[in-house]
């Protein structure tokens, strides 16, 4: 990596199960040559091991104080800087934070995804280009059913009282006021397709033709 060239910050916000992760997977397949790498700020939420897990489970997992945006930060600018990192990972069903994988150095593109990957005023300082993925509320909850009762061993009982409890009013307070941050919004699958053109021509005339 070029030294004198800056490494890009793609952030990429919206709602619960809105298909972030796989946007960002199908950005970086299609940055022929850049070297990136994904991350997600569900990996930085508060370590709650130390609180029973009764008490865990009734943390608002869907309030942007539930972030511990200090580390994310800390290992952003790392990132930025062309060092490697150790991500952490989280397990959503012990709530606890251990130290996760290694993440490569000098890369050419970060892409961070997350719910609130719009709303923080310092990652938006940060960054160069913001997507909002804006995605039908019936079809995030139909997903986010089948992840958390697939993945994280939740019966839909509980899956629905936190919809309705937390994650709704959430995301109306925090999330859908973060789209005005955003300089892309892709809705659903609609314009997917020229939203990842434009986005791999910006970034190989702004990286890897210098």
């Amino acid at each position: 990596m070029n030294k004198d060239v800056k490494t890009r910050l793609i952030l990429i916000g919206g709602g619960t199960c809105s298909g972030k992760t796989t946007i960002a997977k199908a950005i970086g397949k299609r940055i022929i040559g850049l070297k990136y790498v994904i991350i997600s700020h569900d990996n930085y939420y508060k370590d709650l091991s130390h609180l029973p897990h009764e008490e865990a489970m009734k943390v608002n997992f869907d309030h942007p104080a539930a972030i511990d945006l200090d580390y994310l930060l800390e290992d952003l600018h790392k990132m930025l800087a062309g060092e490697a990192v150790n991500v952490p990972e989280y397990d959503f069903v012990t709530h606890s934070r251990s130290e996760g994988k290694l993440c490569i150095a000098n890369a050419e593109v970060v892409i961070l995804e997350g719910i609130f990957a719009l709303y923080y005023p310092e990652l938006i300082k940060l960054s160069d280009l913001k997507i909002y993925v804006d995605t039908d509320a019936d079809i995030r909850l139909a997903r986010r059913i089948q992840r958390d009762t697939v993945e994280r061993g939740f019966d839909v009982d509980t899956v629905l009282t936190q919809y309705t409890q937390t994650v709704r009013p959430s995301h109306q307070a925090f999330i859908e006021t973060s789209k005005k941050n955003a300089d892309v919004i892709i809705f659903g699958d609609k314009n997917f397709d020229k939203v990842l053109y434009m986005l791999n021509a910006y970034l190989q005339y702004d990286l890897g033709d210098r």
